[in-house]
């Protein structure tokens, strides 16, 4: 399994609930490639503008394919990345 956590955080308050939709977006296209085990958007309640990705995929190849798939693509890169500062963490789950 390969894990993979992200933090966005949004650099125009007026871009949040725009952000919102386009990474509710990507999320329900991604859970439909093969390999998703799951990938949740979260949004933090104390400070809007930061948003938590997680996502488990099957390998690394199959997290590698989903960079090539419509909700990387499409939405994720053009759209979400120009409008956030983004800190991966890539996870080992140990339990």
């Amino acid at each position: 399994m390969f894990a993979i956590n992200v933090i966005l955080t949004v650099q125009d308050g007026s871009q949040i609930e725009n952000i919102a939709k386009l990474l509710t977006e990507a999320g329900r296209l991604s859970r439909e490639e093969p390999g998703c085990l799951s990938f949740e958007v979260c949004q933090s309640i104390e400070e809007k503008g930061t948003f938590l990705l997680i996502e488990r995929w099957e390998s690394k190849e199959a997290w590698e394919v989903h960079k090539t798939a419509q909700a990387f693509t499409e939405i994720y890169q053009p759209q979400v990345l120009p409008l956030v500062k983004r800190q991966p963490y890539f996870c080992e789950i140990l339990e």
